[in-house]
């Protein structure tokens, strides 16, 4: 379960999970099982040389706006392709708060 401000944005019991030396495991979801009507496209993008060119929302809340705490992988390298699509959290970031099996992530 994902939240954002006290909102759950997020619940999925089929994640896909990466692993990244240095980096925490990042859970990616199918957009079915994100309330995606509370995304608002953001203008960022990033690149990472192992996944390829992300794309960013924030999550609009009754509290407001979180600024950029989604991201995806519309066309992801080929070794990584099962994230094509699915959607990540950053779950360091104030406000946002992931649940793995009952236990914060």
């Amino acid at each position: 379960m994902v939240r954002v401000k006290d909102v759950v944005v997020a619940t999925s019991s089929r994640p896909v999970v990466l692993t990244e030396t240095g980096c925490p495991s990042r859970y990616y979801l199918p957009p079915a099982d994100v309330h995606t009507d509370l995304l608002r496209s953001s203008t960022t993008t990033s690149h990472c040389p192992f996944k390829g060119d992300a794309v960013y929302w924030s999550v609009q809340t009754g509290d407001g706006v979180a600024e950029d705490v989604v991201w995806s992988y519309p066309a992801p390298f080929p070794r990584v392709a099962e994230i094509a699509g699915l959607l990540a959290f950053w779950a360091e970031k104030a406000g946002v708060t992931l649940e793995v099996n009952g236990q914060a992530g």
